[in-house]
């Protein structure tokens, strides 16, 4: 089951972005997970669109959409590591997509071989590599964009 996030959910939430993030390895670790919890709770979840998945009644996954420069983005999409490979993470993407039609860019680290593949097989692609310089982590990253098959 997809929904909206509430504020009830961003304990949850966070939850499966700090175990998600956790398994990025080879970016720094910069925030607590006390700074996590109050930013998913303070700025992501009222700040974006959010929709969760469910598995059992728990929230296992999300996506979250928002606007920046005048284009809509991605802004997460995370799957506990627990319960990736199982078709939710497809499930949140094409939600995405639905909520947003005439597409939207998001921002990948480029040694993230296994999102990249995930993105690349759901019909996105890549715009731009950069050196990281634009992001907290120093990491380089990778631009992808998702627009719908023109006829």
């Amino acid at each position: 089951m997809i929904r909206r996030a509430g504020a009830e959910d961003a304990n949850a939430v966070a939850d499966v972005f700090i175990a998600s993030f956790g398994g990025l390895t080879f970016l720094p670790s910069l925030h607590t997970d006390d700074e996590t919890r109050a930013w998913i709770r303070d700025v992501v979840i009222p700040g974006e669109e959010v929709w969760i998945v469910e598995d059992a009644g728990r929230i296992v996954g999300f996506a979250s959409l928002g606007s920046r420069e005048g284009r809509d983005y991605l802004q997460h999409l995370y799957v506990s590591p627990e319960s990736q490979c199982r078709g939710l993470g497809t499930r949140l993407l094409e939600h995405a997509k639905s909520r947003r039609p005439s597409g939207f860019r998001f921002w990948v680290f480029q040694r993230n071989d296994g999102a990249r593949r995930f993105y690349e097989r759901h019909g996105c692609r890549l715009v731009e590599l950069t050196d990281g310089s634009g992001n907290e982590e120093r990491e380089p990253d990778a631009l992808y964009e998702w627009r719908p098959r023109t006829l």
